[in-house]
């Protein structure tokens, strides 16, 4: 059975059983996480968990016929073998892609925190806002996550890394005469969070919506906060996904080296920036710094190995598994914005007229580029001061216009692995009853 204490062997002896059986190439991916949640629930700390997970996914090809197996938990590893192999008799033949020999321990990155410390941070966060606003019942998570990967190959490969990330979520309500108010933001950092910080970001939006007022109407500036503004970056990455250039349905499929973005705008990747560092993909690939975009220009799209061949590119090094039980295809896992010069208060004097969205409802836009959202937590701004919280808004528009004419915030947050600025679009539609 599994043994949460001998990883390393597992692994090694699932590859061996894989040899045995006929298999001409394997692979072997595991994962182990180690979580310590701290939940709050209205105002007090509601519980403190313990979570372990253990899963490994095997891929072989046996006369060049694909199979895959997954296993959550204690497995007999012949058996996970045997799945397998039974898979790639209903599959056809394909190529090969494995990455060549190297074996790589890569150092431990980050540092775990106690749940006591987890706890003074929650217990701190929440006080600070009802020390402002005493009527606010407030909800919160905070939690530290250990996360091992090794990735190993029968050509002889063998990667792993460990890394440790913080995370917190702080939620602050409240119903008054008919109207609800919810405030939300979150933090991933390594090494330690700020509940000061956090909580300074509810208690702003507290004060900037103790006002309700109506909402403007037609064609109006739209600053989107940080925390908002991943939105648009979703059909971005859509956009540059290698895959929709094979398929042709990239707007931008032909466009290498021509202006598709605002000249603000450059976006990258940076394999070492931030919490969500990672020093290989899941086929084996090294992750590497890439810039797609430059000041505007396309660059360059984002591969695993079966597109980069496909488009004579090779790998970028994007090569993730949507989930375990699936195969690897391009993905992204440390996207950055680069921030402006302008910090948020000052975007916010630039506006004469028009809106701030800091939460929504919906869904991303997808390669079209057309959205429709509804604002959940948004405000009015006239002259450049914000007036009030806006209600039953709106607002529609297509990223790829609305992204050749902006304007960037110099203050970026981390939405996930897409690092952001705030930044303020022209070209949208604002409608309100």
């Amino acid at each position: 059975m599994f043994d949460s204490r001998k990883p390393d062997v597992l692994s090694e002896q699932v590859l061996e059983l894989a040899h045995n059986a006929g298999a001409e190439a394997a692979e072997v991916y595991q994962a182990l996480s180690d979580a310590t949640p701290v939940f709050f629930d209205a105002n007090r700390v509601k519980r403190i968990e313990r979570s372990q997970t253990e899963a490994i996914a095997l891929r072989l090809w046996r006369q060049g016929r694909p199979g895959l197996a997954v296993a959550h938990g204690p497995i007999e590893p012949q058996a996970l073998v045997d799945r397998a192999v039974a898979v790639s008799y209903l599959t056809l033949p394909e190529t090969i892609e494995l990455a060549p020999p190297k074996a790589v321990h890569y150092a431990d990155i980050g540092h775990a925190v106690p749940a006591e410390t987890l706890t003074y941070w929650g217990k701190e966060a929440i006080a600070l806002v009802r020390d402002r606003y005493p009527d606010m019942l407030c909800y919160s998570e905070w939690s530290c996550e250990s996360e091992t990967t090794r990735l190993l190959n029968s050509k002889g490969l063998d990667y792993r890394y460990t890394d440790t990330t913080l995370s917190s979520y702080l939620s602050a309500e409240r119903l008054r005469d008919g109207d609800f108010l919810n405030v939300s933001d979150g933090q991933t950092e390594r090494d330690a969070l700020s509940p000061a910080d956090l909580a300074e970001q509810i208690v702003q939006r507290i004060h900037w919506g103790r006002e309700t007022v109506d909402a403007p109407q037609g064609r109006v500036p739209v600053l989107f906060t940080s925390k908002a503004a991943d939105m648009l970056w979703g059909t971005v990455q859509s956009a540059l996904d290698g895959r929709r250039v094979v398929e042709r349905s990239s707007p931008w499929s032909d466009l290498v080296g021509e202006q598709v973005l605002s000249d603000r705008l450059t976006l990258s990747q940076q394999p070492r920036a931030g919490p969500f560092s990672c020093p290989f993909d899941d086929e084996g690939m090294p992750t590497r710094e890439i810039t797609f975009i430059d000041r505007g220009m396309l660059q360059l799209f984002y591969t695993d190995c079966t597109i980069g061949n496909r488009l004579g590119s090779g790998s970028t090094g994007n090569g993730f598994r949507p989930q375990l039980g699936g195969y690897p295809r391009p993905g992204l896992f440390n996207f950055l914005v680069e921030p402006g010069d302008r910090p948020l208060p000052d975007l916010i004097r630039h506006l004469d007229h028009g809106i701030i969205v800091d939460q929504m409802l919906g869904e991303d836009s997808g390669i079209s580029g057309d959205f429709s959202f509804n604002v959940d937590l948004g405000y009015r701004v006239e002259n450049g001061c914000i007036t009030g919280r806006i209600k039953n808004t709106m607002v529609a528009g297509n990223v790829y216009r609305a992204l050749k004419h902006v304007e960037v915030g110099s203050d970026v947050q981390w939405n996930g692995p897409c690092y952001t600025p705030s930044i303020a679009l022209w070209n949208l539609s604002v409608v309100s009853r």
